[in-house]
């Protein structure tokens, strides 16, 4: 009996870390994912574990104002804010319009970019597209 009690008590005084704190990494790459309707920027490190992670719709802006600029900046910014690193490469995904300005974002933080990479996929005539709608 005595020890539930002990343990209960080592359990509470145990001090809470916040979720997001500087994690430091001297390399990495960033993922930038530009839908039109969101923007998410991912931080992984080199062997690809994720380090952190931010998008418009976590940065709370909601509805059509995700798929703006400004909202990819402040992900850009929010994803980046938690990580210390010297160098990364960019990773950039998708059609969006909040690309250029999360690319933008990212180079004026300081982090020295090795290399920008655009690995949006693109289909060679692959699945047949659906048939045409009939209103």
């Amino acid at each position: 009996m005595a020890k539930a009690i002990l343990n209960f008590v080592s359990r509470r005084r145990r001090r809470i870390r916040s979720r997001k704190r500087r994690r430091r990494i001297p390399k990495g790459f960033i993922h930038i994912q530009a839908g039109l309707n969101n923007t998410i920027v991912t931080v992984t490190d080199v062997s690809g574990r994720v380090v952190s992670s931010s998008s418009a719709g976590n940065c709370g802006f909601r509805g059509p104002r995700k798929g703006t600029p400004f909202a990819a900046q402040t992900a850009a910014v929010d994803a980046i804010r938690t990580v210390m690193m010297k160098q990364a490469g960019v990773m950039i995904k998708g059609p969006g319009i909040g690309r250029d300005a999360a690319l933008r974002a990212i180079s004026r933080s300081g982090i020295r970019l090795t290399f920008i990479r655009d690995v949006t996929p693109l289909p060679h005539n692959g699945c047949r597209p659906p048939k045409k709608r009939r209103v």
